[in-house]
């Protein structure tokens, strides 16, 4: 299922890039309403990754302007084979799916309700609830940095402004903005 939405911004709206969290939230949800038996957990900022670590759902999100497009695919019934990763889809898990647009309609209402709380209790309040579905704190993780650095290290939590907080073998934290990022 491919899916994609624009979101307006608006003055008094929270920093965009955590738009990433909330459309995690609406597809865990969605997930949730037709396969509760279902266990999933995000990996930092928004791909849903099964209980054993195997992709599901990954989301994309470009802004121009006051608009941010938010673009989803989930893996309903197939799955793409022979890439580097771990991907499985809802269907080989034991789900039940409902029909590509009901999910469609699921995940939009989910999202509204996401963004709407997103409007009035602003980023704490989301990324409490994003924490309570991602992988754990001090997750194994490898991040590979846009300019081609990696770290490896154990998830510390967020930072206040959503970043991943990356322990490293030092003690030290690094705060990860964009990356790359795989639960070892």
């Amino acid at each position: 299922m491919f899916a994609s939405t624009v979101v307006r911004l608006r003055p008094l709206d929270p920093p965009a890039p955590s738009l990433a969290f909330i459309i995690a939230l609406a597809v865990v949800d969605t997930i949730k309403q037709f396969a509760p038996h279902i266990p999933v957990m995000v990996k930092w900022p928004n791909d849903i990754l099964s209980a054993k670590g195997a992709k599901l759902c990954g989301m994309l999100l470009e802004r121009s302007g006051d608009a941010v497009i938010i673009g989803v695919g989930l893996n309903l019934v197939h799955h793409p084979k022979g890439l580097d990763r771990p991907v499985s889809d809802l269907t080989s898990l034991g789900a039940s799916c409902p029909h590509s647009q009901a999910v469609v309609e699921l995940l939009a209402d989910a999202f509204i309700i996401w963004l709407s709380r997103w409007r009035a209790t602003g980023n704490p309040e989301i990324f409490k609830a994003w924490q309570s579905v991602a992988h754990p704190v001090g997750s194994a993780l490898t991040v590979s940095l846009p300019a081609g650095e990696t770290y490896e290290g154990h998830y510390a939590g967020l930072s206040e402004d959503g970043a991943l907080r990356l322990r490293l073998a030092d003690g030290s934290i690094r705060a990860i903005h964009a990356a790359d990022v795989f639960l070892i």
